[in-house]
């Protein structure tokens, strides 16, 4: 692998940043700060962004008696905040109120125009604003909205352009079953291959009703719909790069499974009628509930990022959203919980291991070479299957050996020779922790090599118990 670009969702402005859209954001830089380890940092590209666009961005804008643009203006910048709290580390922070994403936006529209992937027509049928797309009758859920049940969704109808993606459905079915791309977890792409076993109809690519896109080129009293706009940002983004075509097509596209449809089947589709090249991997991880509930602003039960970091610290927040259950999966959270784990993975596991351990070395003014080691050999093949799970547990088990051993050996009662060649083998088990730790804990770990490098002298505890 020369080189690895991984992306997250652009997330929509129409709200501030909570606990989801940071579980997304945290997974991606994790995967991009091991393979920056391991390929070097000029090989990696890491993005995230801003969707700014359509009709749930307007409507947000005028209950804040802003412009679109104002209201992007103020909103984008809270994602930038977040991400630096919790020390994301992304290559570039895409917005497609960019005006060179409209211009290669409408350059792409018109090709598929020409090419003949592209019909007017009337569209008619039920519309979910909280979601910004149509759905069949068929795809309701007791006449609701699946993902907004509180929301009665509106019939439209209306002149737009069609693509053609129809046309799409074998091609489809050949690249999921055959991994030329790969939908992950095996469950994702059963889904998708289930879905297209039916009937694949044509997608409305343009919007009569919503004038805050980007122009249609050849009709202008029509606006891109925002979902194919949006798809097109992992592109339009790469191409600013002066090295555009290493990074491009991504390596990974991470996102949460209620848009797994979008960036399979009409993201790759849109992409071979373009003519461009196709992802590697779509990794779609699981929805999550808080308390057994669903997090909602109605419940009170929305988890903003900033709130976890002020009671775990940012290092310890991405170690705990990535450790609670295996990423890809459903699971559940809850501040309780998280606390039980971070007392036990960190406050009693690797804080204290390092707490105890450099008193001892202290004593002994012991010097330890700065680590030039490497990750464990099993990491490479985990990473690339986005076990974070299994990488966690292997570094808890070694940090539980670790603490085993310094109690079995009891290091303070053996004579001056054994006692140092204890405590080196175990300040170099910390070091070999802390770096396999890094894309996890980057501040943490940088700062336990740090002090494990030289003479050992004792520091404040990393992770301080909480009740």
């Amino acid at each position: 692998m020369a080189k690895y670009c991984v992306t997250t969702p652009i997330y929509y402005v129409n709200d501030v940043p909570h606990i989801g859209h940071a579980y997304t954001t945290v997974a991606a830089d994790v995967l991009a700060r091991f393979w920056r380890k391991n390929l070097g940092e000029e090989n990696v590209f890491f993005l995230t962004g801003t969707d700014e666009h359509g009709a749930k961005v307007a409507q947000a804008a005028q209950n804040a008696k802003l412009t679109p643009k104002e209201f992007a203006d103020k909103v984008a910048p809270e994602f930038e905040k977040v991400w630096q709290e919790l020390r994301i580390s992304y290559n570039h922070f895409f917005r497609t109120t960019d005006p060179r994403h409209e211009k290669i936006v409408q350059q792409i529209l018109q090709k598929l125009f020409e090419d003949g992937h592209v019909y007017e027509g009337v569209y008619e049928g039920l519309y979910c604003e909280g979601c910004e797309r149509f759905y069949t009758e068929e795809e309701l859920v007791d006449g609701k909205c699946p993902l907004h049940p509180n929301r009665e969704p509106q019939y439209q109808k209306e002149k737009n352009y069609f693509f053609k993606l129809s046309s799409f459905k074998e091609e489809l079915v050949r690249i999921f079953e055959t991994g030329e791309v790969k939908i992950l977890p095996e469950s994702r792409k059963n889904e998708v291959l289930g879905k297209l076993a039916g009937e694949l109809k044509d997608v409305s690519l343009s919007r009569e009703s919503v004038s805050w896109g980007i122009p249609i080129p050849w009709d202008s009293s029509q606006t891109c719909y925002v979902w194919f706009e949006a798809l097109l940002n992992y592109y339009t983004a790469t191409q600013f790069l002066e090295n555009k075509e290493k990074f491009w097509p991504a390596d990974v596209h991470l996102m949460a499974k209620d848009i797994l449809w979008f960036h399979t089947v009409i993201w790759v589709a849109l992409l071979k009628a373009a003519g461009l090249p196709l992802p590697k991997i779509v990794f779609a991880h699981g929805f999550f509930t808080v308390n057994g509930q669903k997090m909602s602003k109605s419940l009170g039960n929305v988890i903003a990022p900033k709130e976890l970091v002020e009671k775990f610290g940012s290092d310890a927040t991405r170690y705990l959203l990535l450790g609670e259950f295996p990423f890809g999966q459903d699971g559940d959270f809850s501040l309780e919980k998280l606390t039980v784990k971070y007392n036990a993975d960190l406050a009693n596991g690797f804080g204290n291991l390092v707490s105890r351990v450099a008193k001892l070395c202290e004593n002994e003014r012991l010097e330890v070479e700065e680590y030039k080691g490497d990750f464990d050999s099993r990491f490479e093949k985990l990473f690339s299957e986005f076990n974070f799970t299994e990488i966690l547990a292997l570094t808890a088990e070694k940090v539980t050996e670790a603490n085993r051993e310094v109690n079995e050996k009891k290091p303070w009662e053996l004579e001056k020779g054994e006692k140092v060649k204890v405590l080196k083998s175990l300040a170099q088990k910390i070091q070999h922790i802390a770096f396999n730790l890094s894309p996890f804990l980057p501040t943490v770990s940088e700062k336990v090599l740090q002090q494990f490098s030289g003479e050992i002298k004792v520091d404040k505890p990393l992770f301080p118990r909480i009740k």
